[in-house]
């Protein structure tokens, strides 16, 4: 099948902080113009409160971000537009937001614009652990199918009942006015395609089955019985809520007329499925099976699949879960990760600059200067350790409640060998989660690093390298989850005769193999052993 050299595609990566917007050629998958976006009312700090553990974000942040940053692929070449074919999208998640009677984002009803939960909230935001310990308590209680069988036989506070359930309980004015709830990645394409029933919104399957307990096996979503049982304001909602939740490869809908206008691209064009930035990011960096993808970003997303034959009946526990086309078509996808990667080296910043302004010359500086002086310290040589649950744990073995630790600190402690202690923190996470799947069966083959850390760090991942004694290559695109949205897009848009036939024509090349020091794999053997002991200690100690 031949391909126009000229059809592009656009994909949009919604994290964090901003939203990203990038010009593809369907062809190669060159990357012809990219746009960032910070979320506004977000980098005020806005509708969050740390302390609390809450994160929310306005609806509006998503949709003006967005406009702003697709026009900006444009601004040096407007006729360029002309020449896009598909739009595909990405999100963080779970960030589930409700949706009210009118079709609307609740947070966009001018009756709810400044409460924070009737806003998206974010995979960050950690209020609903309360609510993730019940559901996990009556999926194990034998009164009813456990339906956490498939996403590791742990249900996390980061997903989507649970933050349904919170937000229910805390604020009797949400469940009232709201038709549906919807992750970030399934609204954003319903919005560019004009849904406004929220009966029509298309589901993806990444969603659904990695944070929404669907399963074939049980037939979809959990039963009635589910909802009645955990709490009877759950009932108000549709039941199911949703069916038949689709794979990324599948058309959402067209680009409507009025988001053609706003956004300066042909009106009908193909939009597609959309799913979580991880997975995406997978796919853009040119995932095969076993390979493990990790997008190293303020968290870990670690994505590895295989072909359904193969897992035949093998469930990983402790894991985010394993979801038939979650990833690719035709794949089982597997999803684990670290609740904080990049976020544990922004904390040492922000606590070694304390009363300093977060712009300055300093403070920029810092982390740079403290990766060039750890990296010239051997491993393990001051005698800290620490482990990487600032945010808590989420694999293996999800637990929100537990808190990092620092040990082994004396007099001559100093800020490289701590921020050393950290970088090998987050690489022994690293490994915890490469021998669950291998410890149960699950092989683990080429190790793929993407993300903003694996080319700003070289410290990182040589540490993640030497701490698994595995090779693994650095993704050049720093755009992968962008171009795993715009895989999908030129998918949808019948670039491709295939997702598998896309991805292959436009996966990023691989920058830079680290291959492990044999002398740093030795010592990092023996401090494996004593991080296990300090986790014991850290269970224990964060339980109330």
């Amino acid at each position: 099948m031949a391909v126009e050299e000229s059809r592009r595609v656009v994909g949009l990566d919604f994290g964090s902080d901003s939203v990203r917007a990038v010009l593809f050629s369907v062809a190669d998958g060159s990357e012809l113009a990219r746009s960032v976006v910070a979320y506004p009312r977000w980098a005020t700090g806005a509708f969050c409160d740390p302390v609390a553990h809450r994160y929310r974000q306005h609806p509006l942040d998503h949709l003006e971000s967005m406009t702003q940053a697709v026009r900006g692929l444009f601004r040096d070449d407007p006729a360029a537009a002309a020449s896009v074919v598909g739009i595909g999208v990405d999100t963080t998640g779970s960030s589930p937001l409700p949706i009210g009677r009118d079709g609307r984002a609740l947070g966009l009803d001018p009756a709810f614009a400044d409460n924070p939960n009737a806003l998206c909230v974010l995979w960050k935001d950690h209020t609903a652990i309360a609510e993730a310990e019940e559901i996990n308590r009556l999926c194990h209680s034998g009164e009813i199918t456990d339906y956490t069988r498939f996403v590791g036989g742990i249900y996390s506070s980061e997903w989507f009942w649970a933050k349904i359930l919170h937000v229910t309980r805390v604020d009797p004015t949400i469940a009232p006015a709201t038709a549906t709830w919807v992750e970030l990645c399934d609204w954003i394409p319903a919005v560019l395609s004009g849904v406004s029933d929220p009966a029509k919104i298309v589901r993806g399957r990444c969603a659904a089955g990695h944070k929404a307990l669907w399963h074939p096996s049980w037939g979809g979503l959990p039963g009635r019985e589910f909802l009645e049982k955990l709490d009877e304001r759950l009932l108000a909602l549709p039941h199911p809520l949703f069916v038949d939740p689709l794979a990324a490869d599948a058309k959402a809908g067209a680009l409507s007329a009025e988001w053609a206008e706003r956004l300066g691209l042909p009106a009908g064009i193909a939009v597609a499925v959309g799913a979580f930035d991880c997975h995406m990011g997978a796919v853009g960096a040119g995932i095969e099976p076993y390979d493990l993808a990790r997008v190293m970003g303020t968290s870990t997303c670690d994505i590895l699949v295989a072909p359904p034959y193969e897992v035949g009946n093998i469930l990983v526990d402790g894991i985010c879960g394993q979801v038939p086309d979650s990833v690719l078509p035709g794949h089982i996808g597997f999803e684990a990760g670290q609740s904080s990667f990049g976020d544990v080296f922004a904390w040492f910043k922000r606590l070694l600059t304390w009363g300093e302004a977060a712009d300055s010359e300093r403070a920029e500086r810092l982390l740079p200067a403290l990766e060039e002086a750890a990296s010239r310290l051997p491993p393990g040589s001051g005698g800290e350790i620490a482990l990487d649950w600032f945010n808590g744990r989420r694999t293996p073995d999800a637990d929100q409640r537990l808190r990092a630790a620092i040990a082994g600190l004396h007099l001559g402690s100093s800020a490289p060998a701590v921020y050393r202690a950290l970088v090998e923190a987050v690489a022994f996470g690293t490994k915890a989660i490469v021998d669950r799947f291998e410890d149960r069966g699950i092989e683990v083959g080429r190790i793929l690093a993407l993300g903003g850390i694996p080319q700003k760090s070289p410290l990182v991942v040589q540490t993640c390298a030497d701490v698994l004694d595995r090779p693994i290559s650095v993704v050049a695109s720093q755009e992968c989850c962008a171009r795993g949205a715009g895989v999908f897009a030129a998918t949808v848009a019948g670039c491709h005769p295939s997702a598998e036939a896309a991805k292959q024509a436009m996966k990023s090349d691989v920058l830079v193999e680290y291959l492990p020091n044999p002398r740093a794999v030795e010592a990092y053997r023996t401090l494996f052993a004593r991080r296990e002991r300090l986790e014991r200690f850290g269970e224990q100690d964060s339980r109330p």
